[in-house]
């Protein structure tokens, strides 16, 4: 995905409708408010309804988690940077994730909006249900809030240092991916996965470029300007 110029203001304008446009947008605390009572509701149906074991419920729950990972990895790599040929197949790959990269900075577009993700999500459901059954009730809330704290992670990456030296290679991994090379570094809530496929930066050999991170991070608001009366 390549870009005449990365640019540090404004957001994509993907629609001419600006209804559609709003669709678009979101913020991460809307996704969490979707999700939280969806995620709770099912472990609680997991127990009280199914009957499930506790120990049951957390082993599955967490390998929902873990699959999430996987999840991620695969459809950052193969289907967000599918290398298309048409005009319309491009048009879909630049609203669907295109746009982050010509616009880092653009908050508003790093969750995917209720709508298409509820549709999503319902989705992934189904299939999920028709190969494991109620157990689903326990996978899907894992895999859920894999995807929430996925969202908060590249939502914190783009806008803040890492706030711990452990997590810095996450960071990194991901500021290269848009500045250096997008066919390396796919993961964004783990690096696991690019570990795995040989898509991991050689962080050790890979001179930091400061201004360029900055310029990825979101920029701070203004002071507010004390009004004398």
């Amino acid at each position: 995905m390549e870009f005449e110029k990365i640019h540090n203001k404004g957001q994509a304008r993907l629609f001419k409708s600006q209804y559609l446009e709003i669709f678009t947008k979101t913020h991460p605390l809307v996704i969490w408010g979707i999700y939280l009572p969806i995620i709770v509701g099912l472990l609680y149906y997991s127990a009280a309804t199914m009957g499930f074991s506790t120990l049951r419920i957390m082993l599955t729950f967490l390998g929902g988690m873990f699959f999430w990972t996987l999840f991620e990895y695969l459809m950052h790599r193969f289907v967000f940077h599918f290398i298309a040929e048409s005009e319309r197949a491009k048009k879909f790959v630049y609203v669907l994730h295109g746009n982050h990269h010509e616009y880092p900075r653009d908050r508003e577009r790093l969750f995917m909006p209720p709508v298409p993700s509820l549709i999503l999500a319902s989705a992934i459901f189904a299939i999920m249900y028709l190969l494991m059954g109620w157990n689903v009730a326990m996978f899907f809330p894992g895999f859920v809030l894999g995807y929430l704290m996925y969202g908060t992670m590249h939502y914190a990456i783009h806008a803040w240092n890492p706030p711990y030296k452990w997590m810095k290679p996450l960071w990194r991994n991901h500021h290269l991916h848009h500045y250096k090379n997008d066919d390396n570094g796919f993961g964004v809530s783990s690096t696991i996965w690019d570990h795995v496929f040989g898509t991991m930066f050689d962080l050790k050999h890979e001179k930091e470029d400061k201004e360029k991170v900055q310029q990825l991070m979101f920029a701070p608001k203004p002071p507010r300007k004390n009004l004398e009366s």
